[in-house]
């Protein structure tokens, strides 16, 4: 597997494209995207979306609708691309596939697994692929997703950081903003956050 990233925008939203067996997974293109990934992929099978939030979707529509390609989004945070609810003059679009909770998909002969972890967002989660953890913005590196904007909860987050606490397995973790980490090392940290919230 072959992990591309940039930050692009005003927040610096990590956008990443992800090469296995020559096809490419695009994972959370955001504003100013859209050229990037179009000029780094050759097979691309899917966009796959951590959460709703603007930052993270914005070239959602633009990449479906030039490259043919189904969007994949959490279905609690599906409203937040179908329309512009923080104002932002964001492109609107359909979804193709609605992600309900913890689910996993075989897409081109790839497993993709989405896990949930409400509170930054109703949609909030994980994309595991192979050894690989795509975060969005549930976990950074030593931080957490804010759970102080519309649609958040802070009860569902402590909830998620529980959850999260019980993963056995460590594996690398792609954050939404920041530099990557992993499981084990910020799991350390969960005490300190759920005291916090």
């Amino acid at each position: 597997m072959i992990v591309k990233h940039r930050a692009f925008g005003v927040y610096q939203t990590n956008c990443y494209i992800i090469s296995i067996n020559d096809k490419q997974f695009i994972i959370d293109p955001g504003v100013g995207a859209a050229d990037w990934v179009k000029n780094n992929v050759t097979n691309p099978v899917a966009i796959l979306n951590t959460h709703g939030h603007f930052d993270h979707i914005w070239s959602d529509c633009e990449l479906k609708k030039e490259l043919n390609l189904p969007i994949y989004i959490p279905k609690n945070d599906v409203f937040m691309l179908e329309e512009d609810v923080f104002n932002q003059s964001q492109p609107t679009c359909k979804a193709d596939i609605l992600v309900d909770g913890d689910k996993e998909y075989e897409i081109e002969g790839i497993k993709v697994k989405y896990i949930f972890f409400p509170g930054h967002t109703p949609g909030c989660s994980v994309i595991e692929i192979g050894e690989s953890w795509f975060s969005g913005d549930f976990i950074f590196e030593n931080s957490i997703g804010r759970v102080d904007f519309p649609y958040s909860n802070p009860a569902y987050m402590k909830k998620s950081l529980e959850k999260f606490l019980k993963i056995k397995y460590d594996k690398k973790v792609y954050t939404g903003h920041g530099n990557p980490t992993t499981i084990k090392r910020e799991q350390k940290n969960v005490p300190y956050w759920l005291d916090y919230l």
